[in-house]
């Protein structure tokens, strides 16, 4: 409202309230005029509360009524004289308040709810006290008990329609949205806020539909507000190609985002990576917008800024794409040639060289190969065994305990082996095998040499000679293969072999 407008209405209340005034001035002299008037044609006389000093005829019976009706009759004009100046008077100062309120924000006007019940509250407490003021001989406790029960009556039939008023009152109150503000109700909708009444909101939604919502729901809802004075942020997504370089990517669509209308040129757009997909890199543009309504418009006409500012500068767009790599099935070994390999590591283990081929194959056949980790131990000291390891692929450290310290003796690589005396007389392991690298080894369990001595004893001699002369050349280097052979003598080994093997 303009400047001019509001000393328009300044004039005229002033105007009003004076006639008002002096009305209520005046009324005393003109009761007093009309009471002198009717005492002088009834030939009685009326007292101040109008009352007529007569006998008791009929007709003085009447008379009375009469004059009681005109002094009714102007002490109700009276209460209508004032309530009509306590009206001009509260809508004048809301008027007043509202100018002041906010004539340094864009937030608009008092909701006409919240100024439709302020002023029926003092309409009704002023009602109140200048009736009582003319009628003091009527009691206005019958009159409240009344509205009381009126009040529960009427409550409970409007449970609803109350629930929308006071919810109404209480958003108003705290005022979280103005007409022309966007809000979004989750499940519900979005839109521009058009209308706040007693019962609810209108939201005129961007597809030109009118949403109405109860004020009790509303108020229940969780709301999200962007307020039309306020810079609201918005995100655009897009993508790229990892062969793209960022750095030009980001200042190219910078640059494009501010050129667009509707952006407000006092934030400086975001733009940034928000994952490393599996086509592309996944950007995000964040940018503020001047008119939050136009939303839309300006989310799709940035789009179109972005493709045309690619098309330029020749970045592209990354879109779903699978390479093949056809990996060439690795040739398996025939089982043959398998069996054969294993053969010949065995021919090379030294205690097996007194074996025929024959007897070679079933040693082969018997045994197994296992893969180990770096680091992980093949066996370990104390450990009852029946079986000895031969290195086909990697290597492994032979380790002793000393004074409460693991200390390497000996490394062992492709084709050498150890825990033979395990194998051949079952004593426990004396040292601890790790693999120092990821090591394949062939086992050889007793039970697969057990059938070639039963068929041929005379190799417990032969081999326990081979182990024998293994121990001697061991002790001159000063090394050791993990087993106790330096306890056992050539006699003692033999022995050993038999009697583990169940030999006579």
């Amino acid at each position: 409202m303009t400047a001019s407008e509001i000393k328009k209405k300044a004039f005229f209340f002033v105007i009003f309230a004076a006639i008002c005034i002096a009305a209520l001035l005046l009324f005393p002299a003109i009761e007093a005029w009309i009471r002198s008037a009717l005492a002088a044609r009834l030939g009685m006389e009326i007292d101040n509360a109008w009352k007529v000093l007569a006998g008791d005829t009929e007709s003085d019976r009447m008379m009375t009524v009469t004059v009681s009706s005109v002094g009714t009759l102007l002490k109700v004009a009276r209460v209508i004289i004032a309530m009509a100046l306590v009206v001009a008077t509260v809508r004048f100062v809301t008027l007043l308040l509202t100018k002041a309120l906010y004539r340094n924000s864009e937030a608009g006007e008092i909701s006409s709810l919240l100024k439709t019940v302020l002023s029926v509250i003092i309409y009704i407490v002023a009602f109140f006290t200048i009736f009582q003021s003319q009628f003091p001989g009527i009691e206005l406790t019958a009159l409240f008990t009344g509205s009381t029960i009126i009040g529960i009556v009427v409550g409970l039939a409007l449970q609803d329609t109350l629930g929308n008023l006071f919810a109404g009152l209480a958003l108003q109150a705290d005022q979280p949205f103005q007409v022309g503000d966007v809000v979004l109700l989750p499940g519900r909708g979005e839109g521009v806020v058009e209308a706040v009444s007693w019962r609810g909101v209108k939201i005129r939604t961007f597809s030109n539909k009118l949403l109405v919502v109860s004020n009790s729901v509303l108020g229940k809802e969780l709301i999200e507000v962007a307020p039309k004075d306020n810079l609201n942020a918005k995100s655009v997504f897009f993508n790229t190609l990892y062969t793209n370089s960022p750095a030009r990517t980001i200042q190219v669509v910078r640059e494009a985002v501010r050129q667009v209308e509707n952006v407000s040129p006092k934030m400086r757009p975001v733009v940034r990576i928000r994952n490393l997909a599996a086509d592309g890199l996944d950007w995000e543009v964040k940018y503020w917008l001047e008119d939050y309504r136009l939303q839309h418009d300006t989310d799709a006409l940035i789009r179109q800024r972005i493709w045309y500012t690619f098309q330029r500068e020749k970045i592209h767009f990354a879109f779903p794409t699978r390479t093949l790599y056809m990996e060439p099935k690795p040739e398996e070994l025939p089982a043959e040639e398998v069996f054969n390999t294993i053969s010949d590591r065995l021919n090379n283990v030294s205690i097996f060289a007194p074996l025929s081929e024959e007897e070679i194959e079933r040693l082969a056949n018997a045994s197994v190969s296992r893969v180990y980790a770096p680091g992980e131990a093949v066996v370990r000291a104390g450990q009852e065994g029946n079986s000895m390891y031969v290195v086909i692929r990697g290597s492994v450290k032979v380790q002793v305990r000393e004074n409460d310290l693991e200390r390497t003796i000996n490394t062992l690589r492709e084709n050498e082996f150890f825990g033979e005396m395990s194998l051949l007389t079952g004593e426990p392991r004396t040292a601890t095998v790790i693999a120092n690298e990821e090591s394949e080894v062939l086992r050889i369990d007793k039970s697969g040499l057990k059938p070639i001595f039963e068929g041929n004893p005379q190799l417990v001699e032969s081999v326990s000679e081979l182990i024998d002369e293994r121990r001697q050349i061991l002790t001159q280097v000063g090394t050791d293969t993990g087993d106790n052979a330096n306890d056992v003598k050539k006699k003692g080994v033999m022995g050993s072999i038999r009697k583990f093997f169940g030999i006579r």
